[in-house]
């Protein structure tokens, strides 16, 4: 923390925290081929997110332009549509649709967070960078680069994730897309280390979203649209930065006025470790259900109790269920559920489902299957209570696991088996049976958007490592075009 004297006018030198960042962006170089093969396939997962958004149509409504007509031809293009569009909205559009189902990639520590949301701003930028330098005749932007990109915003989002709970403060973690955003659109841009620690200043001066549209009384869809804008904003300070907008750099450890103080009680950041690729290779794909992830194991242990269940709904007791104590804390739900948004964000409800039907899909959430009087009938009778060994997995780097148990008991006074899973389908240690079903949620949600032809042609590019690394970003943009 600066020993700076709050009445003096003296510039302080920045706070180490941001110099950290910006030295970490600009000079770190990736050597692990795990962190970009881990990197390809969340670009990939990320991208089938965005495309499997584009069936809703409360997602579709926010994307185009902010005011209506406003394209920019030469712009980024937003997967799935033919919209063209200047970076800072490109950037909302993308975050907006990878967000959207609550089924893209997942960090879990003290803070939450799903660091690839940062490509909402990642994508828009390279693609638009890429345009312009295919017009001027320079080098274009790469797959390649848009993975290093992605691989440090994971990092910075991922690592300041570890220590920092800033929901114990009442802020949600897009503050993490924001600050990751930033600093790395930044050095896209070309920034130097100064331009990048002005940048970060600012993203840390705008403060934090508040958590509260994402807790009962009043969980809402802007929990599906607040990465955009955390995307959106943080291409506007790098732009900002790259016109020469003074930063402020003790914006974090200013006494009274500054983040510490404001926001964190006066306490700084905490690290566990130094910025490296440790958070794309032991990230968390979410494969199987689009469902909160402290609850995917959970779904996970009703499918596997769904034959023996099903049949005997009526005579059912109670269901017990074990969470990790964040588990407990963010999605222990109970009372009416108002909209699509409480209902994926409740573990009761979305262990309901796969034991009334087998299965959790997107679809699931909406109100013709909420309708269902099975479901709230079962929500009052589950228990749901901290098991503190998950809590004490979820927290060890060695294992990060996200451990749920379910049980059902019977009127008769029979019962199921205690149904325990520790790490879920999309977790390091499951990687050779993840990546496959990735592969599959990929090529299943670009068919549901594009001609049979363009979709050969993406899977034809991405399977191939070394082609698909070298291709230009606008150009393997462009193959999602409508």
């Amino acid at each position: 923390m600066s020993p700076h004297d709050s009445r003096s006018a003296t510039r302080p030198d920045p706070d180490q925290a941001m110099v950290d960042i910006a030295n970490y962006v600009t000079d770190y170089y990736i050597g692990s081929s795990e962190a970009y093969t881990t990197a390809r396939y969340m670009l990939l997962d990320s991208l089938a997110c965005a495309m499997l958004a584009m069936r809703h149509p409360e997602c579709v409504k926010h994307l185009g332009p902010l005011v209506p007509g406003a394209h920019l031809p030469g712009g980024a293009r937003v997967p799935g549509t033919s919209h063209e569009l200047d970076p800072v909205q490109a950037a909302y559009n993308i975050g907006v649709q990878i967000r959207w189902l609550d089924f893209n990639d997942t960090w879990l520590a003290a803070e939450w967070g799903h660091p690839s949301d940062n490509l909402g701003a990642i994508l828009a930028v390279g693609d638009w960078l890429s345009r312009r330098a295919e017009r001027e005749q320079r080098k274009m932007i790469t797959v390649r680069d848009i993975l290093t990109w992605a691989i440090k915003a994971h990092e910075i989002q991922g690592c300041y994730a570890l220590k920092n709970a800033f929901n114990r403060v009442g802020l949600d973690h897009v503050i993490l897309v924001r600050l990751a955003s930033t600093a790395v659109t930044t050095h896209m841009l070309g920034g130097d280390k100064e331009e990048i620690v002005n940048a970060v200043s600012h993203s840390w001066l705008d403060g934090g979203a508040l958590r509260a549209y994402r807790h009962a009384p009043q969980a809402g869809p802007r929990k599906s649209w607040a990465a955009g804008d955390a995307c959106r904003r943080a291409v506007i300070h790098a732009l900002n930065a790259m016109k020469g907008c003074v930063g402020y750099p003790v914006a974090l450890s200013a006494k009274t006025w500054g983040f510490y103080d404001v926001a964190l009680r006066g306490k700084p950041f905490e690290f566990e470790r130094g910025f490296g690729s440790y958070v794309i290779e032991n990230i968390l794909f979410k494969i199987s259900y689009p469902a909160e992830f402290h609850a995917q194991t959970a779904v996970e242990c009703a499918i596997r109790l769904h034959a023996e269940v099903a049949g005997r709904l009526d005579q059912i007791e109670r269901i017990e269920i074990e969470t990790t104590e964040a588990g407990a804390r963010i999605i222990d739900k109970t009372g009416p559920l108002a909209n699509y948004a409480d209902r994926d964000h409740c573990l009761q409800y979305m262990v309901a489902v796969p034991l009334i039907f087998g299965r959790l899909t997107a679809d699931d959430y909406g109100d013709e299957v909420a309708a269902d009087p099975r479901i709230d009938a079962l929500r009052e009778k589950m228990a749901v209570r901290e098991n503190p060994d998950f809590t004490r997995d979820y927290f060890d780097p060695e294992k990060r696991y996200i451990g749920n148990a379910v049980q059902v008991f019977f009127k008769d006074g029979s019962k199921t088996e205690r149904v325990a899973v520790d790490a879920p389908v999309g977790h390091r240690e499951r990687r050779g049976e993840g990546i496959p079903l990735l592969l599959e949620k990929f090529e299943r949600a670009i068919a549901g958007q594009l001609p049979a032809r363009r979709v050969r042609q993406i899977l034809d590019l991405t399977g191939d490592t070394s082609r698909f690394e070298a291709t230009p970003v606008h150009r393997f943009m462009d193959l999602f075009v409508v």
